[in-house]
Protein backbone atom coordinates (compact mmCIF):
# COMPACT_ATOMS: atom_id res chain seq x y z
CA UNK A 1 0.00 0.00 0.00
CA UNK A 2 1.40 3.54 -1.09
CA UNK A 3 1.19 6.52 0.97
CA UNK A 4 -1.70 7.68 -1.20
CA UNK A 5 -3.62 4.72 -0.93
CA UNK A 6 -3.41 5.24 2.84
CA UNK A 7 -4.24 8.68 2.62
CA UNK A 8 -7.45 7.81 0.43
CA UNK A 9 -8.55 5.34 3.20
CA UNK A 10 -7.47 7.49 6.00
CA UNK A 11 -9.98 10.36 3.90
CA UNK A 12 -12.60 7.78 3.72
CA UNK A 13 -12.91 6.69 7.56
CA UNK A 14 -13.21 10.21 8.56
CA UNK A 15 -15.88 10.79 6.20
CA UNK A 16 -17.89 7.95 7.29
CA UNK A 17 -17.14 8.45 10.72
CA UNK A 18 -18.36 12.34 9.99
CA UNK A 19 -21.42 10.68 8.89
CA UNK A 20 -22.38 8.80 11.93
CA UNK A 21 -21.45 11.92 13.87
CA UNK A 22 -24.67 13.86 11.86
CA UNK A 23 -27.03 10.99 11.91
CA UNK A 24 -26.49 10.88 15.65
CA UNK A 25 -26.82 14.37 16.10
CA UNK A 26 -29.68 14.55 13.73
CA UNK A 27 -31.53 11.05 15.82
CA UNK A 28 -30.49 12.86 19.24
CA UNK A 29 -32.38 15.96 17.87
CA UNK A 30 -35.97 13.56 16.85
CA UNK A 31 -35.86 12.06 19.95
CA UNK A 32 -35.83 15.46 22.12
CA UNK A 33 -38.17 16.49 20.39
CA UNK A 34 -35.76 19.51 18.64
CA UNK A 35 -35.52 20.33 14.84
CA UNK A 36 -31.86 19.07 13.73
CA UNK A 37 -31.76 22.23 11.07
CA UNK A 38 -33.40 25.20 13.03
CA UNK A 39 -30.50 24.14 16.42
CA UNK A 40 -27.79 23.64 13.33
CA UNK A 41 -28.84 27.23 11.96
CA UNK A 42 -28.11 29.07 15.01
CA UNK A 43 -24.40 27.23 15.66
CA UNK A 44 -23.81 28.08 12.19
CA UNK A 45 -25.61 30.87 10.98
CA UNK A 46 -23.33 31.80 7.67
CA UNK A 47 -23.66 28.28 6.21
CA UNK A 48 -26.95 28.09 4.26
CA UNK A 49 -27.78 24.29 3.41
CA UNK A 50 -25.81 21.45 4.82
CA UNK A 51 -26.12 18.21 2.72
CA UNK A 52 -24.65 15.79 5.09
CA UNK A 53 -27.67 16.72 7.37
CA UNK A 54 -30.24 16.72 4.76
CA UNK A 55 -28.40 13.26 4.16
CA UNK A 56 -28.73 12.17 7.64
CA UNK A 57 -32.58 12.90 8.36
CA UNK A 58 -33.37 10.81 5.33
CA UNK A 59 -31.59 7.84 7.90
CA UNK A 60 -33.42 9.17 11.06
CA UNK A 61 -36.28 7.16 12.22
CA UNK A 62 -39.01 8.04 14.84
CA UNK A 63 -38.26 8.68 18.71
CA UNK A 64 -40.60 5.58 18.99
CA UNK A 65 -38.07 3.13 16.57
CA UNK A 66 -35.21 4.70 17.65
CA UNK A 67 -32.38 3.53 20.42
CA UNK A 68 -32.21 6.31 23.24
CA UNK A 69 -28.80 8.30 22.49
CA UNK A 70 -26.77 9.81 25.96
CA UNK A 71 -26.77 13.43 25.91
CA UNK A 72 -23.46 13.02 26.70
CA UNK A 73 -22.72 11.11 23.62
CA UNK A 74 -23.90 13.66 21.34
CA UNK A 75 -21.65 15.87 23.26
CA UNK A 76 -18.81 14.26 22.47
CA UNK A 77 -18.82 12.88 19.29
CA UNK A 78 -19.71 16.93 18.26
CA UNK A 79 -16.78 18.13 19.94
CA UNK A 80 -14.76 15.14 18.87
CA UNK A 81 -15.58 16.57 15.16
CA UNK A 82 -14.71 20.37 16.12
CA UNK A 83 -18.35 21.20 16.41
CA UNK A 84 -18.16 23.32 19.72
CA UNK A 85 -20.79 25.18 18.57
CA UNK A 86 -23.63 22.94 18.06
CA UNK A 87 -22.43 21.22 20.83
CA UNK A 88 -22.70 24.37 23.01
CA UNK A 89 -26.43 24.73 22.42
CA UNK A 90 -26.76 21.00 22.71
CA UNK A 91 -25.81 21.37 25.73
CA UNK A 92 -27.93 24.42 26.42
CA UNK A 93 -30.77 22.71 25.34
CA UNK A 94 -30.05 19.82 27.48
CA UNK A 95 -29.71 21.98 30.65
CA UNK A 96 -33.32 23.65 29.75
CA UNK A 97 -34.91 20.07 29.63
CA UNK A 98 -33.05 18.82 32.79
CA UNK A 99 -34.81 22.24 34.25
CA UNK A 100 -37.97 22.47 32.75
CA UNK A 101 -38.50 18.69 34.58
CA UNK A 102 -37.02 20.05 37.79
CA UNK A 103 -39.61 22.93 37.70
CA UNK A 104 -42.83 19.73 36.46
CA UNK A 105 -41.53 18.16 39.79
CA UNK A 106 -42.85 20.50 42.57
Amino acid sequence: MDNKDIEKQVIESYQNDEKMMILIYAQWCINNGHDPRELYQKAYPDQMKNAALNEALELTVSKEESEEIPNQTVINVLQLFGNDDLAFLVQAEIDQANKNKKLHRH
